[in-house]
């Protein structure tokens, strides 16, 4: 056995320690989230043996505020989510994906100075076939501690975050943060039921040959993406002049910690296929906390047009594209996006490269 290891618990008392006059609140609220991320985890684990998979109702027709089907595990984890964090007198208010509203605590809550915004079950079209899950959160400061938060006071840009991160539900249970001073990965030792540091401080590389998109969108996509996305399955006989892989899991915390290990670039970028839906993804609850996380680590996050986390929302469920992974190839399709814009470098968009190939056609 390995004894001198450092446990969350530890790790957020140690940091706590750098910053006299910490309340204490913040690291009380860490650990309350991570212990709704063992429960969540342990649910997750056991699956089709506590009748855990499938729709919340055998006909599918249990949709969540994002128009989406919900599975049981959706519920389950979001009732978690609230019911461990709740009660600990840290929280003004909590938001959810899977909920219309803010989330007023109980009367018989002490009301804190942060606000809690989440999405309980990440990637949950994969449970039923058993792929990698996870959480996401955000941690902000309350404008009005100790009061009930009003949906107004969570409407502040990703840059304001305080914390942001996600667990991961795979072959081991991971949880991955960031308080500002770079990103450090935790591994669930379930002998002993604590969180231990085993990625301290992972850093993107800047450079990658790996890039993951649903190409099943590629009619839906604008210029710049499907250039970039030409260009790279060119390989060494195309503009880049190398060779890159694609990858799509369909999750976006297993997409992150990918990037976060090896490098690499996801884009879910805004497309045509629904007009009325800008972007995918939800700014609050996926967008924001995974930026900040990919930032700390030396990577970047936009939606192509702008950085992602300067975005002040305009609703607690606003959706926006998002690209993001090793800082050169995030800044390359941005640049491409300027450039579509501006009317410059009209060959790159119109050559036969460009005009002739795709994902499923020869020239």
């Amino acid at each position: 056995m390995q004894y001198g290891r450092i446990t969350l618990t530890r790790y957020t008392i140690e940091a706590e320690h750098k910053h006299p006059g910490a309340s204490g609140e913040f690291s009380g609220l860490l650990n309350s989230l991570a212990t709704a991320i063992k429960i969540i985890s342990n649910q997750v684990n056991k699956g089709a043996l506590v009748g855990t998979l499938g729709n919340a109702d055998a006909d599918g027709n249990v949709v969540n505020v994002q128009g989406e089907v919900q599975k049981k595990l959706d519920v389950i984890s979001n009732e978690i989510m609230l019911q461990e964090n709740e009660w600990t007198g840290h929280l003004a208010g909590m938001a959810s994906e899977e909920m219309e509203a803010v989330y007023t605590l109980p009367v018989t809550c002490r009301r804190g100075k942060y606000l809690l915004v989440f999405d309980p079950l990440d990637g949950s079209s994969n449970i039923d076939v058993n792929l990698t899950v996870g959480s996401v959160f955000s941690v902000l400061r309350a404008p009005n501690p100790g009061q009930d938060a009003a949906m107004e006071d969570f409407l502040q840009p990703g840059a304001q975050q305080v914390c942001a991160g996600f667990a991961l539900y795979g072959p081991s249970t991971m949880l991955v943060l960031t308080t500002g001073d770079g990103v450090d990965g935790f591994t669930l030792d379930r002998d002993i039921g604590a969180f231990i540091l085993t990625h301290p401080q992972m850093r993107v590389p800047a450079d990658t040959r790996e890039f993951a998109i649903n190409a099943s969108n590629e009619r839906f996509w604008e210029p710049p993406v499907k250039r970039y996305v030409e260009e790279c399955l060119a390989g060494k006989t195309g503009p880049r002049g190398k060779d890159f892989n694609m990858r799509w899991v369909a999750s976006l915390v297993a997409e992150t910690f990918r990037i976060l290990t090896r490098g690499g670039i996801f884009m879910y970028p805004r497309d045509n296929k629904d007009p009325a839906k800008p972007g995918r993804l939800r700014l609050m609850y996926e967008a924001n906390p995974i930026s900040f996380l990919i930032e700390q680590a030396g990577g970047a996050s936009s939606t192509g047009r702008e950085r992602i986390m300067d975005i002040g929302p305009g609703d607690l469920h606003q959706r926006v594209p998002l690209i993001f992974g090793s800082k050169n190839e995030v800044e390359r399709v941005v640049r491409y996006h300027q450039e579509w814009v501006s009317g410059k470098d009209a060959d790159g968009f119109n050559s036969p490269l460009f005009g002739t190939r795709s994902l499923f056609r020869t020239q």
